[in-house]
């Protein structure tokens, strides 16, 4: 089923004005974010760096168990019913030969 506009906006609206404040809090490295379009639906996805496994994992967890964005969530929910479907975890490792900017030092 197609989303419509507007939850794609208070997605937007969410990310922007709540989530990236607190996944800062919780040591997220966010280097950008995207929308990817189908003709089914809208995903959002996360470019994230993380020193290590270790940390990434704890840092999800963090953000999972966070008052503030619990009631953010509780709120939007009760508004406009849930906004996030499936989480998918991908966790990438950069090759050597890959064309990189400066944004991204190798590790």
């Amino acid at each position: 089923m197609l989303q419509p506009p507007f939850w794609i906006t208070l997605s937007n609206e969410r990310l922007r004005d709540h989530a990236m404040r607190i996944m800062a809090r919780h040591g997220f490295d966010i280097i950008s974010l995207w929308e990817a379009r189908t003709d089914q639906r809208t995903e959002f996805v996360y470019l994230i760096r993380w020193p290590d496994t270790e940390r990434m994992r704890q840092g999800w967890a963090n953000l999972m168990a966070d008052r503030e964005w619990s009631a953010i969530k509780e709120k939007s929910a009760a508004e406009h019913g849930a906004m996030v479907g499936r989480i998918q975890e991908k966790v990438m490792v950069l090759t050597d030969y890959s064309r990189i900017s400066a944004a991204l030092p190798r590790p």
